[in-house]
């Protein structure tokens, strides 16, 4: 008899909350498959099975938050009778046998006050892996299991032919199985229909649930940490905000100018987020208080600038954080949001990449809000909110002291600080530096 427990992802993660359950008593799992969802601050994930054998017992049900280490089910290991007779796949039934199918390791989850004391069993014990495994051999695009390409490569099958059915479209063994047995055009057809009813977000998982007018939909767990955590802040930190017009005509011309070769030269899109990035950099820089923490009565300034990067996704948001961010060129900068963005969006990240952010950046006017006043990510003391960038007529001056009026591009950017530690003028200062780098953008871009 194995016992499944809640693992823990990160030295400062102590509990998780169990949002689904993927299989029921008396079904056979593989070790390494997909058995339960968890649900944190941060992501949603899969936590795959310690062991192969038959589900006996399920000890925690669903929507239950409980510590590390805690005991949630029991897997027996003699495959009892109890198991299901699988379908007979179309191919060797050893080959899939012999394999086991990995599932995506989860982000850190919320804080708790102590961790439990039992010691998690040796195949839950190595907690730094992605959540999903690389691809391998395969297109870095298709997700997929060890297992299923092992199944394709003995089968020669192209992955990118495959319709996946798991979270966020990963291929799965059921999936990879139906394409070999039915064909491609029947499988594909049966993943797609697979795949519209999987996808549909449940209640327990999305961030604003769809409901009728009147009904009461119960917040998904992601959602209550999320209230918890802003309240925290709320009551931990004395916010004070202020409001900057930033000109950024000169950086929408040269991204105008230069993004298509930008993309076609590095292979990434050239987008405005790393300007503002690279000029909080300066700004932290100069003024080392915005980049600190307080930690009991003392002031913590941080020896590097970790920007964590508020990223909204379907069912929550994550902030993963770009460390030691002053010291990428503008280049390492796009890359590194970039590929944070993504992997963010399709549950990618390790746990290390959601933790330690030093100053944090986030962007309502991707939606098309003038400005934000956002609340600050603890510990950092300061969070600065991007506008959306939009023309209009603007006064200009020229050098002779004469007026004019011109159709600029202009954004609106807030910094939320914290005043227990951060003067107003020491706040203005910096966001006044933030707003001459942006409107005098002089750096290559790469």
């Amino acid at each position: 008899m194995a016992d499944v427990v809640m693992p823990q992802m990160g030295e400062s993660i102590f509990e998780g909350t169990i949002t689904k359950w993927l299989k029921k008593p008396g079904d056979r799992v593989q070790r390494d498959e997909p058995l339960f969802e968890i649900s944190t601050d941060k992501v949603d994930a899969e936590i795959p099975a310690p062991s192969s054998g038959v589900l006996e017992e399920i000890k925690v049900p669903e929507g239950t938050t409980v510590q590390v280490n805690t005991v949630v089910a029991s897997i027996s290991s003699d495959g009892g009778a109890q198991a299901p007779t699988p379908r007979k796949p179309a191919l060797k039934e050893e080959s899939v046998a012999e394999a086991a199918a990995p599932a995506p390791i989860p982000t850190s989850q919320p804080k708790a006050a102590h961790p439990a004391a039992t010691t998690p069993p040796p195949a839950m014990a190595e907690p730094k892996e992605v959540i999903e495994f690389p691809p391998g051999e395969e297109e870095d695009h298709v997700r997929s299991s060890p297992l299923v390409r092992r199944i394709a490569r003995e089968n020669n099958v192209e992955l990118s032919r495959v319709q996946g059915t798991g979270l966020g479209g990963r291929i799965t063994k059921q999936d990879i199985l139906a394409y070999l047995e039915k064909g491609p055009a029947v499988a594909a057809a049966t993943g797609a229909a697979r795949a519209a009813v999987s996808q549909v977000p449940a209640p327990a998982a999305a961030s604003s649930p769809a409901a009728i007018a009147g009904e009461s939909v119960a917040m998904s767990a992601m959602r209550k940490i999320i209230a918890q955590r802003m309240i925290e802040s709320r009551r931990t930190s004395a916010h004070v905000h202020n409001l900057f017009e930033v000109d950024v005509t000169r950086i929408v011309n040269l991204r105008n100018k230069l993004k298509g070769r930008f993309e076609e030269r590095y292979g990434t899109r050239l987008t405005f987020m790393p300007f503002f990035v690279r000029a909080a950099i300066i700004a932290l820089e100069q003024f080392p208080i915005i980049n600190a923490s307080v930690e009991n009565d003392s002031i913590h300034y941080h020896r590097h600038i970790h920007v964590g990067i508020a990223v909204a996704l379907d069912w929550g948001l994550i902030v993963p954080v770009l460390k030691n961010a002053e010291e990428k060129n503008f280049l390492g900068l796009q890359r590194g949001i970039t590929d944070l963005g993504e992997r963010a969006r399709t549950k990618k990240l390790v746990p290390d990449e959601v933790q330690g952010s030093t100053f944090t950046i986030t962007n309502p006017g991707s939606f098309g809000a003038v400005f934000g006043l956002p609340i600050i990510n603890q510990p950092n003391v300061a969070i600065m909110g991007v506008g959306g960038i939009a023309k209009t007529p603007l006064v200009i001056t020229d050098k002779e002291g004469t007026d004019s009026i011109a159709i600029r591009s202009q954004v609106h950017l807030t910094l939320g600080y914290d005043h227990r530690v951060i003067d107003g003028a020491i706040a203005d200062q910096f966001m006044a530096l933030v707003k001459k780098t942006l409107e005098n953008w002089a750096e290559e871009i790469g």
